[in-house]
């Protein structure tokens, strides 16, 4: 059978890049392959699963929202993730991290180290079964919140200087979460820190983005390890 996935839409990409790239659901979808069966929810329109445990797992996208904003999706999305976890594995990417991160316990702020953008290397801290032998992952990057207090339950897998938490564990809920995007293309990367040359970030910054982005990363690796993770906590 194949495995089903319920994709929580909490944010989309600018309106500029859309066409060319697509929404976060297109882009986990073809981070995570056509092996899988896919539901999206679009979380800000109080779209949840109502039964999370009828999913293989339940996976958060990114957003440019903040965790601590208050709005009403957000509430209750860390209700729901609370109530779910343990029932179902669950996979948070960027706001998908931190808001997981919230709802069991920790805290998210805007990180004094500022904005993190183009790719950056974690450093793996910790080692699972459905890890492989690599000693760190280089994956691009775009976030300035950051979780800067850990749930009590939360194993730290890999992260860096920048991002101490940069992938998390929880496995007593059958959770997993990164800080970083290993669904976004290199070519959205770029288009995305162009985008905001001059208004987010200096020449600079875009300089040092964009070159950080020629090295090799490791989104299909990471990939594979969310199959994995996925796979096994379902058998």
């Amino acid at each position: 059978m194949i495995p089903k996935v319920g994709i929580l839409e909490t944010g989309a990409p600018p309106c500029e890049l859309q066409h060319r790239f697509g929404s976060y659901v297109d882009m986990l979808q073809r981070l995570l392959g056509p092996s899988l069966c896919y539901v999206s929810f679009d979380v800000r329109q109080a779209e949840l699963p109502s039964a999370p445990a009828e999913f293989d797992a339940l996976v958060l996208t990114g957003s440019a929202a903040g965790v601590y904003d208050g709005d009403r999706w957000i509430e209750a999305l860390k209700t729901f993730i609370s109530e779910a976890s343990g029932q179902v594995p669950l996979v948070g990417v960027c706001f998908g991290h931190q808001v997981m991160a919230e709802a069991f316990g920790g805290r998210v702020t805007q990180a004094i180290q500022g904005w993190g953008i183009g790719c950056h290397q974690y450093e793996i801290h910790h080692r699972t079964a459905w890890m492989d032998g690599a000693r760190s992952i280089t994956v691009p990057v775009s976030h300035r919140d950051q979780v800067v207090e850990l749930p009590t339950e939360a194993v730290v897998l890999a992260g860096s200087a920048f991002t101490p938490f940069g992938v998390l564990l929880y496995p007593e809920r059958r959770a997993l979460s990164f800080q970083c995007h290993p669904e976004f293309s290199v070519e959205y990367a770029q288009a995305l820190i162009e985008l905001r040359r001059g208004r987010v970030y200096s020449d600079a910054q875009v300089q040092e983005g964009i070159a950080s982005l020629l090295r090799p990363n490791d989104g299909a690796r990471v990939a594979e390890w969310i199959r994995r993770f996925i796979a096994g906590q379902v058998s």
